[in-house]
């Protein structure tokens, strides 16, 4: 991926994630709070995940511009998360959308990539709208969406699924 697809912030540097990021993506979307909180992608292997890099993140970043990041410390290159903005399926307008590996929850990485994507979102491609789905469960995500500036705005259910899903919104 060219230059134009990574940001810092001061301690942060988020660039698109790329087939490279394979191994992570693998690591990550199994994580147990990834598997409660946010879905289960079936990545099951590391093909699996270089797959889904291929089929569903690499193409967005193309088409729009914008997709999902892997978040990288700038001290020690280490890998924590991922954060984003993402075209989702039965929402109108963006969904911005985070997850963490758990050594580096609750130390503001979450907070500061996803402030700078919604930077990025409202300075860069002028998106009005910027929307955020989360497990009524998951309360650390609620928390971090009202600091970042959301609001509640109801219950929806995404298209082939049956799970009541918390909306958050922020108009920009």
């Amino acid at each position: 991926m060219p230059m134009k697809n990574t940001i810092e912030t001061e301690r942060l540097v988020l660039r698109a994630s790329t087939i490279e990021d394979a191994e992570f993506v693998y690591e990550l979307l199994n994580t147990p709070k990834w598997l409660e909180f946010i879905g289960d992608r079936n990545i099951n292997s590391l093909d699996d995940a270089k797959q889904y890099i291929i089929e569903k993140i690499i193409p967005q970043h193309k088409r729009l511009g914008y997709g999902n990041f892997t978040v990288i410390r700038k001290s020690d290159g280490a890998k924590l998360g991922s954060c984003g903005i993402y075209d989702r399926e039965g929402l109108e307008g963006v969904d911005i959308g985070f997850g963490f590996f758990p050594a580096y929850e609750q130390k503001g990485y979450a907070f500061e990539s996803a402030n700078k994507v919604m930077q990025l979102a409202k300075d860069k491609y002028k998106l009005k709208l910027i929307n955020a789905i989360t497990n009524q469960n998951n309360l650390s995500s609620q928390k971090l969406l009202i600091k970042l500036g959301l609001s509640f705005s109801g219950l929806i259910t995404l298209p082939d699924s049956d799970e009541q899903l918390m909306l958050f919104q922020i108009y920009l």
